[in-house]
């Protein structure tokens, strides 16, 4: 199958400060969902950002290619890879209170895109905008589009987001932990929603988390992140049945299961971490960092 992202030993660092993103390489395949998982501060929300061209000022790419529909957007000028990235792919952020915009009613934000980037006419823009909150399951679109988010639950909010995702059929998306700010049960229902629009429209997905739980429900592949560094990617049947880097083996032996509610916790142990960050002093010491 096509992959219509390809990241390949993607290095990306603080200027003159510490590496970020080590060797990061990671396939998603057309009409795919690709997990990225890790720890807090592994650098998983950095390589979306890599792949958006969204970046903090204080980093830079060093080196490595972002293939993006068979076209490398590194070796494009910064405008053409704009407006490429702006037609081709869109981003499901983390918290929807913060990625709406509170002084704005909810129609134009998810117009916006549209008539701005893709020179849509406002009324076809709006047609579509209702068409996608109708979607999402959204009850009685037509007021929505005349709310403000905070008139909204967290719920609807993030529907909101996963449909503006959706608007202008992007070939890939970028979910960045889309679930953590919504409670257990509403958390179920975009999960559900996210793999029903993903599978509708056959887009490619790229799921940034750090809850293999909700990897092993979504995603068809994974990539493992430890420090900037992919330590083991496999498909899911494979990497829950028999996961081959001791860092993966840790990390499912330190998830809670519900058949043993009772049971301890098991920490990733100390020797593991030691091993995996030895790694990325070598890589480091190699690249001369």
């Amino acid at each position: 199958m096509r992959s219509y992202l390809e990241v390949r030993n993607l290095n990306v660092r603080v200027k003159n400060g510490p590496v970020i993103l080590r060797n990061v390489s990671l396939n998603v395949a057309a009409g795919q969902v690709h997990g990225l998982v890790g720890e807090s501060g592994a650098g998983k929300s950095m390589i979306g950002k890599a792949v958006l061209g969204t970046l903090p000022r204080a980093l830079k790419v060093t080196s490595g290619e972002i293939w993006l529909d068979g076209k490398d957007l590194q070796a494009l000028p910064p405008a053409q890879r704009r407006k490429r990235i702006g037609a081709s792919a869109a981003l499901i952020p983390q918290d929807p209170l913060t990625a709406l915009n509170p002084s704005k009613r909810i129609g134009p934000q998810i117009t916006r895109r549209l008539v701005d980037i893709l020179n849509w006419s406002k009324a076809d823009a709006q047609a579509r905008a209702l068409e996608l909150l109708a979607e999402v399951h959204i009850p009685d679109p037509a007021r929505v589009m005349k709310s403000y988010p905070h008139e909204l639950s967290g719920g609807m909010r993030q529907r909101i987001l996963i449909a503006s995702a959706f608007a202008a059929e992007p070939k890939l998306i970028i979910a960045d932990e889309p679930t953590t700010a919504l409670d257990v049960t509403v958390q179920k229902q975009i999960l559900r929603l996210i793999n029903e629009m993903q599978m509708r429209h056959g887009t490619a997905l790229l799921f940034v988390t750090h809850d293999l739980g909700v990897v092993s429900k979504v995603c068809d592949t994974l990539s493992v992140l430890y420090a900037g560094k992919v330590v083991e990617e496999a498909r899911m049947h494979r990497f829950f049945m028999r996961p081959i880097h001791p860092y993966s083996r840790a990390l499912l032996a330190a998830t809670p299961t519900y058949t043993d509610p009772t049971g301890s916790l098991t920490p990733v142990p100390e020797t593991v971490i030691d091993a995996v960050e030895e790694e990325v002093r070598l890589h480091d010491v190699r690249a001369g960092a």
